[in-house]
């Protein structure tokens, strides 16, 4: 998966990856040539004592070094250039993709590993990209030029190599192997700390309201205790790699040094190859390190990879059309056809056999029990999720057939609990029509029963809105969010009970002032309060997922149990006449 990735992502920057190959080849060959002519310095010119010898090799090494250190900058440049934009490509990817779920594929991952997987695990595998640039295109370079370099100073002596690097390997395999599953289980970890974190700052006062905060720092610490734990064991397997190593290079020497002095002795060797010998064995054990490097870092970045991968392979289950049609004839007309819709998985749909029109110009209402898919059914309009079963018609076209951004234009919904994003009142009004004028917004929030609250802040339209508009209370929010969808003029309206926030009289006075803006609108609303949708012109009544209703008012009262009996419980009998 990891390779994949990178693969798939690193094709535009094929060009300076090549050169960077090229910078890191002649870097590396730089440095390989310098024990080699620091050896004829010390064979050729200390120990005969040719002082002009010594000065003309050793500007020749200065040469190499400022080649080597040019390369190295060259390299390094254009290693963190790819890495860093590899990293912007992933996360664009994965952002557009995210954007593309509907609520079930969002559900399926949850929030917190989706934020997780955009951030931390990219980062990882960004990371990796980085190093592997910087130090693993040069490691294995390193190593094989290293060990031709060493045969050239002495064969015989080369053969301890035989044995150390296989060692070294051994070491590093173990490890890696033992890394892997414990770096899952971190990542794992990492999404639960993210998650609980998230609903207690989110839940904050259902906490207090409560008295849970204990529970919760219980709760908190295990988690973060379990995170903890792995990420010890991690380190601790870790903390082993680099003594193990160390040890290796520590006896390589020594052997080198003990062989090496015998065949000095028996004039087999010369005194400038052995410490040839000894930076060739010191380079060869250095690149096994920095591979080390990268085998420790090597396990995480795969399964962040997969992690990754796996949001990049979802697709979403509201795909959009191949040949999306981008013109209609008619305009604000909503029509459900024997509409069924069933979650994956599930023993029952949650909706059968819906039927329902809407037509320009008058309001139709969706009333039931708790859990009979009223939510459900509203959001197939605007294909927040699919029917497994019938058709949605926004304008006599299947809404699967219709281009999305003819559909977002068509029909604006006001969810129960509307989300309100950083910025100001203005920015969020402005969040479907951005040219929309200061005095349409005013006026938006003048019908919304908003105009007041807002005229009250010292900012006025430029008040400050934070994230989720936790700065303003239940009832402002849905009053922001109606006037929001009020800019956007759209041809259809959907309200989720989103006026079950306002007290009876603030309800009252929205409804008349919707009643004059939006009346030539289609309006359809789920309302579990009665007086909200009694003025409806057709009042659809849903129980267990299936349309037991349809009328007016007058004519469920009279004529539906199910519906009396959800007036009934909310208002007298002579409230209801």
């Amino acid at each position: 998966m990891l390779i994949k990735l990178v693969r798939a992502h690193l094709k535009p920057y094929s060009g300076a990856i090549a050169l960077l190959v090229v910078l890191q080849l002649v870097q590396t060959s730089a440095i390989l040539y310098l024990p080699t002519l620091n050896a004829d310095i010390i064979d050729k010119g200390v120990i005969p004592g040719d002082n002009g010898y010594i000065w003309k090799i050793g500007g020749v090494m200065l040469g190499v070094s400022v080649l080597q250190l040019v390369c190295a900058i060259g390299a390094v440049y254009f290693a963190a250039r790819t890495a860093m934009a590899l990293g912007r490509d992933v996360r664009a990817s994965v952002f557009r993709r995210v954007q593309s779920f509907s609520a079930r594929e969002v559900g399926q991952f949850g929030a917190a590993s989706l934020i997780t997987r955009t951030t931390n695990d990219i980062q990882q595998v960004q990371m990796l990209v980085l190093m592997t640039f910087t130090l693993m295109v040069s490691a294995p370079i390193m190593c094989v030029g290293g060990v031709i370099m060493a045969l050239r100073q002495d064969v015989p002596l080369s053969m301890l190599l035989i044995g150390i690097v296989p060692a070294l390997g051994l070491i590093i395999g173990i490890i890696v192997a033992r890394l892997r599953p414990l770096f899952r289980r971190m990542q794992d970890d990492l999404d639960t700390v993210n998650r609980i974190l998230r609903e207690q700052i989110t839940g904050m006062r259902v906490i207090r309201a409560f008295v849970k905060d204990a529970h919760e720092r219980r709760r908190f610490e295990a988690a973060n205790d379990e995170l903890s734990d792995v990420s010890l064991r991690v380190g601790h397997i870790m903390a082993l790699m680099f003594p193990l190593v160390m040890t290796v290079v520590s006896l390589s020497s020594v052997a080198v040094m003990w062989f090496g002095a015998h065949r000095i002795d028996g004039d087999d060797m010369q005194i400038g190859a052995l410490t040839a010998f000894l930076s060739y064995l010191m380079q060869i054990l250095m690149s096994v390190m920095m591979a080390t490097f990268m085998f420790m870092m090597v396990p995480r970045a795969e399964v962040c990879a997969e992690r990754i991968q796996e949001v990049l392979a979802t697709e979403t289950t509201v795909v959009p059309p191949v040949t999306p049609i981008r013109s209609v004839a008619r305009h604000g007309h909503v029509e459900l056809r024997d509409v069924g819709f069933r979650y994956p998985g599930a023993e029952a749909p949650v909706l059968r056999g819906i039927g329902l029109v809407a037509r320009p110009g008058e309001t139709t209402a969706v009333i039931g029990s708790t859990g009979s898919g009223k939510s459900t059914l509203l959001s197939l309009i605007p294909r927040l999720s699919d029917a497994t079963e019938g058709s949605v018609l926004v304008n006599g076209i299947d809404v699967r057939e219709l281009d999305p951004e003819l559909l977002s234009r068509a029909v604006a919904m006001v969810p129960q609990k509307p989300y309100l994003f950083s910025g100001t009142i203005a920015t969020n009004l402005r969040y479907g029509n951005p040219d929309a004028t200061d005095a349409e917004l005013w006026h938006a929030l003048d019908v919304a029963q908003a105009r007041s609250f807002v005229e009250e802040l010292a900012d006025g339209l430029d008040a400050p809105i934070a994230q989720g508009g936790t700065n303003v209370s239940g009832g402002q929010r849905q009053r922001l969010a109606i006037a929001r969808a009020l800019v956007r003029k759209p041809e259809v309206y959907l309200f989720d009970d989103s006026f079950s926030a306002l007290d009876y009289a603030t309800d009252a006075r929205l409804r008349a002032a919707l009643a004059r803006e939006i009346g030539q609108a289609t309006v359809i609303i789920v309302a579990q309060r009665v007086n909200t949708i009694r003025d409806a012109d057709r009042i659809i009544v849903l129980d267990e997922g299936e349309v037991v209703g349809e009328g007016t008012h007058t004519e469920l009262m009279a004529g539906n149990p199910t519906y009396r009996e959800i007036v009934l419980s909310q208002l007298t009998e002579e409230e209801a006449a």
